[in-house]
């Protein structure tokens, strides 16, 4: 082709773009107006609390793109892209004639090409697909570029350009640029950020960053430099800046962190775009990093799988959330989310059982309770070590997660029982109250690690119930229920804070309040707790119900956990941790005899502070040191003091007991037989039947013949003598068990009297089955 005839070419094209100018002034301002970003479909950015990027997703275009108005792009991103790219922009209408004269005389009178498009050509090749290669292509091309700019304003086009630049693979816009390439919102890149994103665009093949700036890019970005420096002279200061090596990501390094956390919140808020989470990244980064060191260490126990949650109670914010141990693990179906999961809580319950009885004003934390062998019904439970201690504070009844006293207190609950409260706590999927039993106060109803936080978040939180919260930009109000006084969740705690850490045998300080718990069948070891204003909730198990002898909350679980503790103080990530629980006014301190739990009488040997709620927590006299006259010559015990007699003081335990203090190698004295002048001065009952339990119904079958236990409880070891209705079944020692088995069903008035006539009774039924 001559010379002529390319120059008659560019004539055409030149008249034809003027006449469909002229039509597209006419027409344009006359057309709807969509907004541009509607053209593009966007990625959903996941964010940590201070906007560290958590998770990317893929446009359904499968680019990466994040919309971003242009306020929050930087100035000199802004004009360094402009001055790279098109310095013309806001002088133009679209394109630049003189640039496209220079192009058109270097492609057809020297045969080499040069780049004329402006921003808004190369915005319009990209929105409507055109191969601008050609003639036609290229004055299409114009004429898309001419009618964006009869619609659109200056700033509205620029930010669509930012926003739809290739940068390299499948990253489209500035937005996803800066998070993949910088790590960083595109608001806080610096200027020599921005000068390195601003030249990509040109030749994204060649200059798209891979771990580190490569050639290309350091050379166009030098040249952008120097036209920089023309433009802006005062910013030669900043050369050494621009000159030093950068930290540069790739695309396989683009962040997939907390993935439990942003699967939950991609399904829970699908139209959502940009995303906040209440994750604090710092916190998250050392959980997961002591996580995978205890995985480490614990491999050869069989433990492969663990899960953490961390709530801040101020907020209710999910401040860390590891699901599981490994979330791309298929052998461990890393992919499960333990947050969520429904699990056995063993033990960890029990908290719940004291603190209701502390409002229902059944205890204090050093009332007396007995952890000793006994039937509830047809349901004989015993501890986990299989032992029984015998007398044992609420407090240490509760430190040492002992059965038998959680299970006693819970039979005593009332409007609301355990069951209730766990309904009204959230707790899902309960199935009903008979289906557990007394059994729901040892953990068999299955609660979830996100249930079981907001549980323990009542406590530090004055009893009041809110919900977990995983969003920072989430402004719906939270409903709050009150389900225990202040003084009552504030008593839990203190109690919780006495309890020993494993590694050093002393309370925490500061203060946490913990409790573990240990699934049947050895399945789930769990670690829940207090401290300052965090609840810190720790699962050990397989998600398969695998069980391992290795998972025992006190001995998986509660390393953990003061693991993490210990590694988040020691980086100072939560100064919160450090605070200490305040007593509320409602709360009073009271001196009590420090063997029984009541108020001293003279007798009591020693005192002990505990915790009181006026109005509410049981009071009375101690009956468990009574001093007694003893005969010098008989022996025997009289009525008052008289010549040739004197004092002693004795301690007057149930007599269940005796064999249990025994066992333990501290047998009490025994104390001798009282007249009755004594027992009607007493405030104790002298007999007490303490099994069967009142007004129970016990099924009876008759293919598996079984017994009823008949126990009562004396001052001091005597015999009893049992009957039902009015047929004598025998006597004991008050020590003893006696063995009943009925022969027919009805009702039965079950009786134990001693020697000296004081009896007790108990109602039962007893139903006889096939």
């Amino acid at each position: 082709m001559t010379l002529s005839m390319r120059l008659r070419r560019q004539l055409s094209f030149w008249g034809i773009l003027l006449f469909a100018v002229i039509a597209l002034a006419l027409i344009m301002p006359r057309l709807p107006k969509p907004a541009l970003a509607s053209y593009y479909p966007v990625s959903t950015a996941v964010y940590a609390k201070e906007g560290e990027l958590l998770r990317l997703t893929l446009a359904k275009d499968q680019q990466y793109r994040i919309w971003l108005p242009l306020s929050e792009l930087p100035a000199h991103l802004r004009h360094a892209t402009l001055l790279y790219e098109d310095r013309w922009f806001y002088r133009h209408y679209g394109i630049n004639p003189i640039a496209l004269l220079r192009s058109a005389w270097q492609t057809y009178g020297h045969g080499t090409r040069l780049g004329a498009s402006t921003l808004t050509m190369q915005l319009a090749r990209q929105l409507y697909h055109i191969n601008s290669r050609r003639v036609w292509g290229k004055l299409w091309q114009c004429l898309a570029a001419i009618s964006l700019e009869l619609r659109y304003s200056k700033d509205e086009l620029l930010a669509a350009y930012l926003n739809t630049a290739p940068y390299g693979g499948n990253i489209s816009g500035i937005g996803a640029a800066s998070l993949i390439y910088f790590h960083k919102p595109a608001a806080q890149l610096s200027v020599a950020e921005a000068l390195s994103l601003a030249v990509i665009p040109q030749n994204p093949v060649r200059r798209a960053p891979k771990h580190q700036l490569p050639p290309a890019l350091l050379a166009a970005r030098q040249r952008l430099w120097q036209r920089w420096l023309s433009v802006y002279p005062q910013d030669r200061g900043l050369a050494a800046d621009v000159l030093l090596p950068l930290k540069v990501y790739s695309l396989a390094d683009k962040p997939f962190i907390a993935p439990h956390l942003t699967d939950s919140l991609l399904r829970h808020y699908p139209q959502d775009r940009h995303i906040v989470s209440s994750l604090q990244l710092g916190v998250q980064t050392a959980v997961k990093q002591q996580i995978d060191r205890f995985i480490v260490h614990q491999r050869s126990s069989g433990i492969r799988n663990a899960a953490a949650l961390l709530v801040d109670t101020d907020s209710m914010q999910v401040a860390a959330l590891v699901g599981s141990a490994n979330y791309g693990n298929k052998s461990i179906a890393g992919q499960v989310n333990a947050i969520t999961a429904k699990r056995s809580p063993g033990s960890a319950l029990k908290p719940f059982i004291y603190a209701l009885a502390l409002d229902q004003g059944l205890i204090h934390p050093r009332s007396l309770l007995k952890d000793t062998p006994t039937r509830f019904g047809a349901y004989n439970p015993e501890n986990f070590d299989g032992r029984f201690i015998g007398p044992v504070s609420a407090q240490e009844a509760l430190i040492r997660s002992r059965n038998i006293p959680a299970l006693t207190l819970a039979a005593q609950l009332h409007k609301p029982d355990l069951y209730e409260f766990l309904q009204l706590s959230g707790v899902s999927g309960l199935r009903s109250r008979d289906f557990y039993g007394l059994s729901l106060s040892l953990g068999s109803a299955e609660v979830s690690m996100q249930e079981l936080a907001a549980m323990y978040a009542l406590l530090a939180n004055h009893g009041v119930l809110q919900a977990l919260r995983y969003r920072t930009d989430d402004n719906v109000p939270q409903a709050k229920t009150a389900l225990l006084s202040e003084a009552a969740a504030f008593i839990t705690l203190d109690m919780l804070s006495q309890h020993a850490r494993p590694d050093s045998l002393r309370p925490a300080l500061p203060p946490v309040a913990w409790k573990t718990g240990t699934s049947w069948g050895y399945k789930d070891a769990w670690a829940v707790g207090v401290a300052g204003h965090y609840v810190l909730v720790v699962w050990v198990g397989n998600f398969d119900n695998a069980g391992n002898a290795a998972f025992v909350g006190i001995r998986s679980a509660a390393p953990l956990f003061f693991s993490l503790l210990d590694s988040l103080r020691a980086q100072s990530l939560l100064p919160g941790l450090e605070l200490a629980f305040v007593r509320p006014a409602t709360v009073t301190a009271l001196d009590v005899c420090a063997a029984s739990g009541d108020l001293p009488n003279p007798e009591c040997p020693a005192l002990a502070k505990t915790w009181f709620i006026p109005g509410k927590s049981p009071i009375k006299i101690s009956t468990l040191h009574r001093a007694v006259y003893v005969d010098d010559r008989t022996g025997r015990v009289v009525c008052k003091a008289a010549p040739h007699s004197h004092k002693e003081v004795y301690e007057f335990w149930p007599s269940d007991l005796y064999p249990l203090f025994k066992a333990a190698g501290m047998p009490r004295r025994t104390p001798p037989p009282l007249p009755t002048c004594y027992n009607a001065s007493s405030q104790s009952a002298a007999v007490t039947i303490s099994a069967p339990s009142a007004l129970a119904t016990y099924s009876l079958r008759i293919s598996k013949p079984s017994s009823i236990a008949l126990r009562a409880e004396t001052i001091g070891e005597t015999e009893l003598f049992w009957f039902a209705n009015k047929s004598y079944l025998g006597k004991r020692l008050a020590s003893e068990t006696l063995w009943w088995q009925p022969k027919r069903a009805g009702q039965y008035q079950i009786r134990a009297v001693d020697a000296l006539g004081h009896a007790d009774v108990r109602e039962i039924s007893v139903e006889i089955l096939p």
